[in-house]
C-alpha cells in the first residue's frame, strides 16, 4: 500500500518527468523509475512506468500530430514492435543495470558519430532498423530506451515539433506492445490501475507545460541543448547503471 506523501511524490515526479520528457524527447523515465522502484518494487515500478509514458507520448503525438515524419516512424517501427516485445518477455532474466549501462553507451556512440564525423553513419533506413530494434528491446527490458531513441531520431535533422511527435509516436506503439505482455505475464496488486491512471493524468499536464517551451526554441539551439542533456545523461547511466 502506497502511503499518502509517497502518492504525491510520485504525482510530481510523473509531472516533472513528462515537462522534461516533451520539452527533450526524453529523460523523464530517468527521474520517474527509480522513484517507482523504492515506493513500489521493480516488478510493478516498469509496467507503471510505461502506463504513464504511454499517456505522456499520446500527449506529445497529439500535439505536433501534423509534424510527424511517417517514414521514418514505420521503418524503425517495423523492427522495434517485435523487438518490444521480446524484451518484455526477458524483463525477469536480464540484470537491469547491465542494460543500462549499454543504453548509455550506445547513446554516447551516437553523439560522437554525429558531431565528430568518426564512424558517422548515414541517416537512413539501415539506422533506422539497427535502432529501432535496440531501443524496441532495451525499452520492453527496462521500462525506457528514450534517450537512445531520441538520439536515433535527432540524427536526422527534424525540426523540433517533428523531432518530438515523431519520436513519441514509436514510444506510443512499443508502450502498447509492452502493456499487453505485462499484462498477461505479471499480477498486479489493486492499487495498480488506480495508480498508473493518476501518473498518466500527471504526465498529460506535464506534456502541455513542455509543449509551451519548446515553441520558443530555434532548430539549432533545440538541437544542441538536447545533445548537451543527450551527453548528461548517457553519463549517468554507465555510471550508476
Amino acid at each position: 500500500m502506497v502511503s499518502m506523501i509517497s502518492y504525491l511524490v510520485l504525482i510530481a515526479g510523473a509531472f516533472l518527468a513528462a515537462a522534461i520528457s516533451g520539452a527533450a524527447g526524453f529523460g523523464g523515465a530517468l527521474l520517474l523509475l527509480p522513484l517507482l522502484t523504492r515506493t513500489v518494487g521493480v516488478a510493478e515500478a516498469v509496467p507503471l512506468l510505461t502506463v504513464a509514458q504511454l499517456a505522456g507520448n499520446l500527449a506529445r503525438v497529439g500535439f505536433g500530430y501534423r509534424s510527424i515524419a511517417w517514414r521514418p516512424v514505420l521503418i524503425f517501427l517495423a523492427f522495434a514492435l517485435p523487438a518490444a516485445v521480446l524484451g518484455a518477455l526477458a524483463f525477469t532474466s536480464l540484470p537491469k543495470s547491465v542494460a543500462i549501462r549499454l543504453i548509455g553507451g550506445a547513446i554516447l556512440l551516437f553523439v560522437i558519430m554525429r558531431h565528430t564525423g568518426v564512424l558517422r553513419l548515414k541517416p537512413g533506413a539501415g539506422m533506422l532498423a539497427v535502432g529501432g530494434a535496440a531501443v524496441g528491446f532495451l525499452s520492453g527490458l527496462v521500462g525506457s530506451a528514450g534517450p537512445l531513441g531520441a538520439a536515433v531520431f535527432l540524427s536526422l535533422g527534424l525540426p523540433p515539433t517533428a523531432y518530438i511527435a515523431s519520436e513519441a509516436v514509436t514510444a506510443v506503439a512499443m508502450h502498447a506492445v509492452k502493456i499487453v505482455v505485462y499484462d498477461q505475464t505479471l499480477v498486479f496488486g489493486s492499487g495498480f490501475w488506480p495508480l498508473a491512471a493518476s501518473l498518466s493524468a500527471a504526465m498529460l499536464a506535464g506534456t502541455w507545460v513542455a509543449k509551451r517551451a519548446i515553441e520558443r526554441l530555434s532548430p539549432k539551439a533545440f538541437e544542441r541543448r538536447v545533445t548537451i542533456l543527450l551527453v548528461i545523461v548517457a553519463v549517468q547511466m554507465i555510471v550508476a547503471g
